[in-house]
């Protein structure tokens, strides 16, 4: 008998559209979460963070840089917060006009843990899971210095910083958000928790793989029953040495990372987003299996710039459902266009990734129109 090729699904295109929990991208194609340091002092989303959003607003979807969900949370200068009304009033201007050009975006919650500093986040406490600090020095408001000595979190403490990722989804939400990413990578608080070398707790929060993925976990699931689990993706970065959380043992990450997306799986969170290498790897693809959700894969920094091949391939191979796209978004407003047709790129300019100003931020150019 001939087969039924009607059954036959179609491989998807990175220009195909994907739904991630109650939202509909036209492409798969997301922004990456992207530190610029363009909101002041104050925290608070300027006209010229408008303007960025708005020009990228045809990625499939947006995730916006770490944002901090209270003060002290706060990683470096000019990074956003949440932890404020003004501050959620700046980003209701960002949402309302990505959303005025057909686009949608996720609020990503960053909570810095031991690799914030008093000069940055005003003098105020630096907590983590150990009192174990980074061998390393940070940028703050009085130029270089040495990672502070963090102290470790009480339990009271570890519940009310839950609270403060819990309010800053709510506040992202009321602002016209359309969901939220949980950061839970690249060396910061919920990392930290995940990690070793991180954390050495002895407590229910530290110790075996279960003890460690368990914050995460918490935070997770207080965040998706307050803003609904579709709305919310988490990010994570295993095996990834990022700020001294190092994580060696492959056998201790998928454990550790195993019992973190076992847990998760029957929340229906939006998506699972993995900063790997090795995106196509057994890894990451163990974990996306026992996770049972929708994929966002991303090499990053660490893989080299993600190119137009790069993520084509990504998507025709089934290693995810969305790739996950940084300097390439930062140079080129209308990436999207340019892949799709394969018209040439424009060059990032690194120098000006980290500086006050529109240079380097909103004046990169568009397609010209013939």
């Amino acid at each position: 008998m001939p087969a039924n090729t009607s059954e036959v699904s179609p491989v998807p295109s990175l220009f195909s559209p994907v739904t991630l929990g109650k939202t509909e991208l036209s492409n798969r194609i997301v922004m990456a979460p992207l530190t610029r340091v363009r909101a002041g002092s104050s925290g608070i989303p300027g006209e010229l963070m408008v303007e960025y959003y708005r020009q990228r607003a045809s990625a499939g979807m947006i995730i916006t840089e770490g944002t901090y969900p209270d003060h002290a949370s706060q990683g470096w200068v000019g990074a956003p917060g949440i932890a404020t009304d003004e501050q959620a009033a700046g980003w209701q201007r960002v949402f309302e006009a990505v959303h005025a050009q057909g686009g949608h975006i996720f609020l990503q919650i960053m909570h810095a843990g031991r690799a914030a500093h008093p000069d940055t986040n005003g003098g105020r406490r630096v907590l983590a899971p150990s009192a174990i600090a980074i061998d390393g020095k940070t940028f703050t408001e009085k130029g270089e210095q040495p990672y502070p000595i963090p102290e470790a979190m009480t339990s009271a403490e570890t519940q009310a910083a839950l609270e403060t990722f819990v309010a800053a989804a709510r506040r992202a939400i009321e602002a016209g958000a359309d969901g939220v990413e949980i950061h839970g990578a690249n060396g910061y608080l919920l990392h930290q928790f995940l990690s070793p070398a991180a954390n050495q707790r002895t407590d229910e929060y530290g110790g075996s793989p279960q003890n460690r993925a368990r914050f995460v976990v918490e935070v997770v699931t207080a965040v998706a029953q307050a803003v609904g689990a579709e709305r919310v993706g988490l990010r994570i970065s295993p095996e990834i040495s990022l700020a001294d959380v190092f994580e060696t043992d492959r056998d201790d990450v998928l454990a550790t990372y195993g019992t973190l997306v076992d847990q998760l799986r029957p929340l229906g969170l939006a998506y699972l987003s993995v900063l790997h290498t090795e995106p196509g790897g057994e890894l990451v693809q163990e974990l996306r299996q026992r996770f049972d959700g929708k994929l966002l894969v991303n090499s990053g920094f660490l893989g080299g710039q993600t190119t137009r091949e790069d993520a084509i391939q990504r998507i025709e191979a089934d290693h995810a459902d969305a790739v996950v796209v940084g300097r390439a978004l930062i140079a080129n407003p209308d990436l999207v266009e340019r892949w799709r047709n394969g018209h040439p790129e424009n060059e990032p300019r690194p120098e000006l990734f980290y500086v006050p100003g529109a240079e380097g931020y909103t004046d990169y150019p568009f397609l010209q129109a013939d």
